[in-house]
């Protein structure tokens, strides 16, 4: 493999043994990669669903994914809560497996985009946005859109742990015009800040759990989410642009460009905090609704109380 994203101190500390790991997980990725292009966009994206589909219910997940489904909905059968977990499997495979063809994805012109003016609007007016969303169908169309657009966007992540395989990544995600990047966590933190003050905007996901957040409502049961969106967005005094998509027939996807939250400055900052988050929560499960089988619902989404109370005799 050619070049190294470590240092050379940096390469002697980790050792031989764990370098060595790195790289050939590093050249197994790049072959998964490599014959994934060679399939094509459809092609990869069907395998990979049909991966998922067949090996996910099967994992210790889809008890999650359960659960998550009867949280949700409550009222739906036990038979279509599980056709819509295996759809889901499936979607979740498909989105996987399209990362390696995302640059060939967009080239093909195979995102719709309903409100490209608001991105438009927003890149010419130089200022800089809150952009929000959530794991729904292929969350990298969000990123491609926003970048393609002209905005000139952070946009967070989380680092691969193995850094030869995040080198590659992050050159992959380059070939689609993803090139502003803010790791998650304090460097990224004040990545994200730094670049807002240049009027570059950010790009936040704000579905997943996160325990030290404000409690929120999310279908009807307390959550806890990321106060991060609505602080920045206060502290730059702009607003939240909420975007979603959603997965059409055919590897297409219709991307959406909803109309911005504007959160109000009270003078009691955690409150409006909390209103901003609760905005968002509000927002995602607006989507989760209009089309269940597009989320991410492989991840706990809910505090450990709310599952406990699924398991008790009166549930």
């Amino acid at each position: 493999m050619a070049g190294s994203p470590l240092p050379g101190d940096e390469a002697g500390r980790i050792g031989f043994r764990q370098d060595l790991i790195w790289r050939l997980e590093a050249a197994a990725f790049a072959g998964f990669v490599g014959f994934m292009r060679l399939l094509g966009v459809e092609q990869a994206s069907a395998l990979g669903g049909w991966l998922l589909r067949t090996l996910g219910p099967k994992t210790g997940t889809q008890r999650t994914v359960m659960r998550n489904l009867r949280i949700a909905f409550p009222d739906m059968p036990e038979a279509e809560r599980e056709a819509l977990a295996l759809a889901q499997w499936e979607q979740t495979g498909r989105a996987f497996a399209e990362t390696a063809v995302m640059d060939i994805l967009v080239k093909q012109g195979r995102i719709e985009v309903v409100g490209l003016e608001r991105l438009r609007a927003i890149r010419d007016s130089g200022k800089p946005v809150v952009f929000v969303g959530g794991h729904f169908a292929n969350i990298e169309t969000l990123a491609a859109t926003i970048t393609g657009s002209g905005v000139p966007c952070q946009i967070t992540y989380r680092a691969a742990n193995n850094p030869y395989v995040d080198a590659q990544i992050i050159a992959a995600r380059a070939r689609y015009g993803v090139k502003l990047f803010a790791p998650k966590g304090g460097d990224g933190a004040r990545e994200l800040l730094g670049g807002m003050a240049r009027g570059e905007s950010v790009a936040l996901m704000n579905d997943q759990k996160f325990s030290e957040g404000p409690e929120v409502t999310f279908f009807g049961q307390p959550v806890n989410a990321a106060p991060g969106p609505s602080r920045l967005a206060l502290r730059f005094e702009t607003v939240l642009q909420p975007m979603s998509v959603v997965r059409l027939p055919g590897v297409r996807f219709r991307l959406t460009v909803y109309e911005p939250i504007e959160l109000t400055q009270t003078g009691d900052r955690q409150a409006d905090i909390a209103r901003g988050v609760q905005a968002i929560t509000s927002f995602i499960e607006d989507r989760v609704r209009e089309s269940p089988v597009d989320w991410f619902w492989v991840h706990k989404r809910w505090p450990d109380r709310v599952y406990a109370a699924l398991e008790s005799p009166l549930a």
